[in-house]
């Protein structure tokens, strides 16, 4: 095993649709990108301009394939483990209207009907974050919100749950990476200006 202690994940939350914008839980409904979510993931590369990557992975949803495409990352590598939180019954509904059925519910208590749970999601990507500490270097991943503020989660050594302290709008990047042993957040939810 290499040494982690220059590991970093960068993180590129896919860009808008209309979905996202509606705020509307999106899993496995593969929605394409609002002419805005086009603009945030082009915008994005400016934000990752200049970094070197050892490698670049994407969830296979059309949504973060174009972003990395549209940041110049068009060869990223496929990964399943950076799918969204799946929502079952919830898919395509908002917080508000699932709410009207079932009172006080939220993806971070895990009682989401036919979906994950944070225990569920935190096994896929507790993989994502073994493999970029144990292939060093800095890793950027293309994903989506409630995915990637759980992968935070699990950096940090949390449990998967705690990723809803971590707010993440659509096209902006983040950073972890360690500070003399200790897992950080070093950037978080920056959008180009």
């Amino acid at each position: 095993m290499s040494d982690d202690a220059g590991a970093e994940l960068w993180l590129v939350r896919h860009g808008e649709t209309e979905w996202s914008r509606e705020h509307k839980h999106t899993s496995v409904t593969d929605l394409p990108l609002t002419q805005l979510g086009e603009q945030q993931a082009r915008d994005a590369a400016r934000l990752l301009d200049g970094a070197e990557f050892d490698r670049v992975l994407t969830s296979p949803r059309l949504r973060a394939r174009h972003t990395a495409e549209l940041a110049g990352f068009g060869d990223a590598e496929l990964d399943d483990d950076l799918v969204e939180w799946a929502y079952g019954e919830y898919e395509g509904r908002t917080t508000v209207d699932i709410r009207t059925d079932d009172p006080g519910w939220s993806v971070w208590q895990g009682l989401t009907p036919g979906g994950e749970t944070p225990d569920e999601i935190a096994v896929r990507l507790d993989r994502v974050v073994a493999a970029a500490r144990e292939h060093g270097g800095r890793t950027l991943v293309f994903a989506h919100g409630h995915s990637l503020r759980a992968l935070t989660a699990r950096w940090l050594g949390l449990s998967a749950a705690a990723g809803r302290h971590f707010l993440l709008g659509t096209g902006t990047v983040s950073v972890l990476g360690d500070d003399r042993g200790e897992p950080v957040v070093a950037r978080w939810n920056i959008a180009a200006r």
